[in-house]
C-alpha cells in the first residue's frame, strides 16, 4: 500500500530526534511540577501532590502530561476548547482560570489555569496548571459535597475568565476569591504557584521553539502524535476482540441515593481496527446531589480505565487516546451533566466507580486480563479538616484535606495491589501525608496509623490492604467532613479473587466508647475526643489457594497476614523459624491442606 504524502513526512521524521524532543516536553512540565509543589502553601497540593500539569497544542490536542494524576489529565482538551470559543482575542500575556463543571473541568475545587503559549505572534501550546484547592467558598469548610443539589450551594465558579492580561492578574477577579474563599491568603499563594508553574512553562517552551526552529517542533508534534496512535492500535490489537460489561455500585447515600448507584461499563475491543469504545450510556440519571459526574470526568475515567489495561509505554497523548471512544449521555450521572446540577464530588465516589467498571471489564477476558477493583475513596484518612489554631500567641484559621491514609490498589495478574495506589482515578500520584509536617502545620496529633491484618482482597495476587489509624485535634474545636465510600460495598476481586475490606470513621469519645459514624458525614469534634478511620482495601485477583506459599509467608512474617488466615484462606501451613519470631512455609502440610479444599 503506498503511503500518503503526510504519512511518508511522518515517517521520515528523525526517531532519535522524537525521543530528545519527547523528554524535552516531558523535562518543562516536570519543572511545572515542581515549581507548584515549591510554592504552593496547602498541604493537599504541596504535601499530597493533589495537582496535575499538562501541554497542549494551539488547536487543543494532548502532547504530554508526565507525572500527573489520571483524573486531571485525560480530558484536558476539554478544559482548553472553551477559551477559544469565549475569546476571539487570545494574546500573549493572558492567564485564564476556570473551575467550572460546565466548561469541561474536573469539578470546582480543581481550580485551573491555562496559558497560551505564543512565539514570534503565533500561538502554538497551552501550558496547565490544575490543584485541588482546600477551600473554594462553599457553605461549609469542604470541597466535596454530596448533599449540593445545584452549584449554587458550591461556592466560588470562575467559569473561563481571563484572571491575566500584560502578565498581570486582574485585581476585581482577585478580590472575589480573597473574600469569598476561606483562608484566603492560602488560596492566593496556591493561584500564584499555579501563574508560577504555567509562566515557567511558557518561557521553556519558547526557548525550545527557538533553539529547533518552529517547522520542525510542528513536525515533531504530528510526529508524536502518529506515534502514540500507533502504538495504542499495536497493544489494542493484541487484546481479544469482542464485548465485556462489568457492573459495580457506589454506597448508599440518605437523601441523595438511599439504595447507592450501580455504574455498569460496557467496553468493546475491536482487534482489527485498534479500537476501544467505553458505552456508559446504560447507567442512571443525574442524582440530586454533587454526585453526579462532570463530562471531562466521565471522559477521563472511561480512558483511564481503559489505559490501564494497555501497555504501560504506550504515549499518553492525543493519538493513543483517539483509539479509545466514550460514549456518553446528557443528563447521566456518569455522562454530561446540565447546569446547574451539582457536581462537587465529581472525581471521587462515583468517578473511581466509573474506572473501576472499566479497568475491570478486561478481567472477564479470563486470565491474564483485567484487575480487580481497587479501594473507595475516602474515610476520615482522607477528611477535610478546619478550626482555629490556638497554639500560637495569634490565632490563626485553618482548613485543609488530609491524606493519612490512601485507599488499597486493585491487585492483577502477576502483581499484588499497590499500597498506596488512593483511588482508581489516583493511581499512586497522591502521597501520604507526613506525620510530622501534619502535627508542625496544623493542631493535630496523629495517634496510630498501621496496616490492618487481614484486610487485604485475598487472591492468587492480593489486593493492598487497607490502613488504620487515629488523630485528634489539640486545640479541641475540630470540624470533619468525610464523604465516604467502599463502607457498605467493597472493592470486588476478579476470577476467584476475594474482596478487600470495607472502609469507615469511628469516633472515640472522652470515656473511650467508640461509635461508627455515617460514612458521609460532617460534625464537630471537641477537646479528648478523636477521629478513627480505616481506610479501604483492594480486591483479589485470581483464586487464593493458587498463591505461592512462599508470598503468604512473607504476607505473615511482616504482620500483614496472620496464621489462622494463612491456614484457612489460602491452605498454608507454616512453622516457626529457629528465630522463633518468622514463619517458614510446611510444605507437607500446605500440599495436604490444599490436596482437602
Amino acid at each position: 500500500m503506498a503511503l500518503s504524502g503526510k504519512a511518508k513526512k511522518l515517517a521520515k521524521f528523525d526517531p532519535t530526534l522524537l525521543a530528545v524532543l519527547s523528554s524535552r516536553f516531558e523535562s518543562i512540565i516536570r519543572e511545572m511540577t515542581n515549581t507548584v509543589m515549591k510554592a504552593s502553601r496547602s498541604s493537599v497540593i504541596k504535601n499530597a501532590r493533589d495537582m496535575s500539569c499538562g501541554i497542549l497544542t494551539y488547536d487543543h490536542r494532548l502532547v504530554s502530561v508526565e507525572e500527573a494524576l489520571p483524573i486531571h489529565v485525560n480530558a484536558l482538551e476539554l478544559t482548553t476548547r472553551p477559551i477559544t470559543e469565549l475569546f476571539d482575542d487570545v494574546k500573549e500575556g493572558d492567564a485564564f482560570l476556570n473551575n467550572s463543571p460546565f466548561y469541561g473541568v474536573t469539578h470546582h475545587a480543581d481550580l485551573t489555569l491555562c496559558v497560551p503559549v505564543f512565539f514570534e505572534g503565533t500561538p502554538l501550546f497551552w501550558t496547565l496548571s490544575r490543584s485541588h484547592h482546600a477551600d473554594i467558598g462553599a457553605p461549609e469548610p469542604s470541597t466535596y459535597l454530596p448533599f449540593a443539589a445545584t452549584i449554587y450551594q458550591e461556592g466560588v465558579h470562575f467559569p473561563c475568565v481571563r484572571i491575566q492580561e500584560n502578565f498581570k492578574d486582574k485585581q476585581d477577579l482577585i478580590r472575589i476569591g480573597l473574600q469569598k474563599i476561606r483562608v484566603s491568603n492560602m488560596w492566593y499563594g496556591d493561584y500564584r504557584a499555579q501563574v508560577g508553574a504555567c509562566r515557567t512553562g511558557e518561557r521553556r517552551l519558547k526557548e525550545l521553539v527557538a533553539q529547533y526552529g518552529i517547522d520542525t517542533v510542528r513536525d515533531f508534534i504530528e510526529a508524536w502524535m502518529d506515534y502514540g496512535e500507533r502504538r495504542a492500535i499495536a497493544a489494542i490489537k493484541k487484546l481479544p476482540a469482542g464485548t465485556y460489561i462489568y457492573e459495580v455500585r457506589h454506597d448508599p447515600v440518605a437523601g441523595v441515593a438511599d439504595e447507592g448507584i450501580p455504574i455498569k461499563a460496557k467496553v468493546t475491543v475491536d482487534s482489527k481496527k485498534g479500537l476501544i469504545t467505553v458505552d456508559v450510556r446504560d447507567n442512571p440519571d443525574c442524582v440530586p446531589g454533587g454526585l453526579n459526574l462532570t463530562e471531562a470526568c466521565a471522559v477521563a475515567s472511561c480512558r483511564i480505565g481503559v489505559y490501564y489495561n494497555l501497555e504501560a509505554s504506550v504515549p499518553h497523548n492525543e493519538g493513543s487516546s483517539n483509539r479509545i471512544v466514550p460514549v456518553l449521555r446528557d443528563g447521566c450521572v456518569v455522562g454530561r451533566p446540565s447546569h446547574p446540577i451539582g457536581t462537587s464530588c465529581a472525581t471521587s465516589n462515583v468517578n473511581e466507580r466509573l474506572a473501576n467498571a472499566v479497568q475491570c471489564a478486561f478481567s472477564e477476558m479470563g486470565e491474564p486480563y483485567g484487575m480487580a477493583e481497587g479501594g473507595g475513596n475516602f474515610s476520615a484518612a482522607l477528611g477535610v479538616v478546619s478550626g482555629i489554631d490556638r497554639r500560637r500567641e495569634a490565632s490563626v484559621e485553618y482548613i485543609t484535606q488530609l491524606m493519612l491514609a490512601l485507599s488499597g490498589g486493585p491487585a492483577n495478574h502477576g502483581h499484588d495491589g499497590w499500597l498506596t495506589y488512593e483511588c482508581s482515578v489516583g493511581n499512586g500520584i497522591m502521597v501520604t501525608d507526613s506525620i510530622e509536617v501534619d502535627e508542625a502545620t496544623y493542631p493535630i496529633l496523629v495517634e496510630e496509623r498501621r496496616i490492618r491484618q487481614d484486610s487485604m482482597g485475598f487472591g492468587q495476587w492480593n489486593g493492598a490492604p487497607a490502613v488504620q489509624g487515629a488523630y485528634r485535634s489539640l486545640t479541641g474545636d475540630m470540624t470533619l467532613y468525610v464523604c465516604g465510600d467502599g463502607g457498605t460495598f467493597p472493592a470486588k476481586g476478579v476470577l476467584g479473587g476475594l474482596p478487600g475490606a470495607n472502609g469507615g470513621t469511628w469516633r472515640r469519645g472522652r470515656n473511650a466508647e467508640v461509635e461508627r459514624l455515617p460514612d458521609f458525614y460532617n460534625g464537630a469534634f471537641t477537646d479528648g475526643e478523636a477521629i478513627l478511620y480505616r481506610s479501604c482495601a483492594g480486591g483479589g485477583y485470581g483464586r487464593p489457594d493458587r498463591r505461592d506459599p512462599e508470598r503468604v509467608a512473607e504476607d505473615v512474617n511482616r504482620k500483614w497476614l496472620s496464621v489462622a488466615t494463612a491456614r484457612e484462606v489460602y491452605g498454608v501451613a507454616l512453622t516457626l523459624c529457629d528465630n522463633g519470631i518468622d514463619y517458614q512455609v510446611d510444605t507437607a502440610g500446605t500440599e495436604r491442606l490444599r490436596a482437602t479444599n
